[in-house]
């Protein structure tokens, strides 16, 4: 399935999120068609977020969408999680990495990768 602008809406990415995964990409196998989104249960609040390169896009079942050149995928049962949701890239003195920003959890774990809904 191809995005289209309602479809962007569900998912906000930062230009320096977009830009890193661009370059984390970059350095992945022949075989990643884009970066995998979503969110599965677990973690110490619930639910976690997922972040991972994709192989393949499943009919039916993923959503396909581009973002200044960057192909993300996202499966149909994480859009509910992540409608409104921004992914940002953060640089700290002691480290580095994605950010979500989740105005739909109602509580996250201190490590920040991990939420209740």
């Amino acid at each position: 399935m191809s995005s289209t602008a309602e479809q962007i809406e569900e998912l906000i990415l930062t230009p320096k999120a977009i830009e890193m995964a661009k370059q984390k990409l970059a350095e992945a196998s022949d075989n990643v068609v884009g970066l995998r989104l979503g969110v599965r249960g677990g973690g110490c609040s619930g639910f976690s977020y997922v972040i991972d390169y994709a192989t393949k896009v499943r009919e039916r079942k993923d959503l396909k969408l581009d973002f200044d050149g960057l192909t993300v995928i996202i499966d149909n049962r994480s859009l509910e999680y992540l409608r409104g949701t921004t992914l940002d890239w953060e640089q700290k003195l002691l480290g580095y990495g994605f950010k979500w920003i989740n105005p739909n959890a109602k509580g996250t774990c201190g490590c920040g990768e991990s939420f209740t809904f």
